[in-house]
């Protein structure tokens, strides 16, 4: 199993073969594209995520003390930008996701080329994946939606 680190390399690597943020914006349409769709049973306004321009659903799940997640928008950048976080941090332990530095993100020039409102979305979505673990690492509930209103 790769760590969350090499994963986030491997990230930059594949996104660094780009000068262009026309071409690097094509790649997070591409992984949007592929990336698996969310059962419609988790697409529900519990598990959407506030702060967004676009409509962002994440489901997480705790098996064996690492955290799933699986997630979803409307908008076909964004639905790229939640894939990535989902490459970066699902099946790892709670604790290895609390304590992730997510250094990729600025490495690959995301957040600059973000407008604010999916810059603020970006955020967002951390934020509950973060979250997320943080309940199921205290054990506080297994496969409720968590949100902190």
């Amino acid at each position: 199993m790769k760590t969350i680190n090499q994963i986030q390399d491997e990230i930059i690597e594949e996104f660094s073969t780009f000068d262009e943020w026309f071409d690097r914006y094509a790649l997070l349409i591409e992984m949007a594209n592929d990336a698996p769709l969310l059962d419609v049973r988790y697409k529900t306004v519990s598990n959407l995520i506030n702060a967004c321009q676009s409509r962002v659903w994440l489901q997480a799940d705790c098996v064996d003390n690492k955290v799933i997640y699986q997630g979803e928008s409307d908008a076909l950048i964004v639905k790229g930008i939640i894939s990535l976080l989902i490459k970066a941090l699902s099946n790892h332990s709670p604790d290895e996701i609390l304590s992730a530095n997510l250094y990729f993100i600025d490495s690959i020039g995301l957040r600059e080329h973000l407008s604010p409102t999916r810059s603020n979305g970006l955020v967002a979505m951390l934020k509950q994946m973060k979250l997320y673990a943080l309940v199921f690492k205290k054990g506080l509930l297994k496969n409720e939606k968590i949100k902190d209103y």
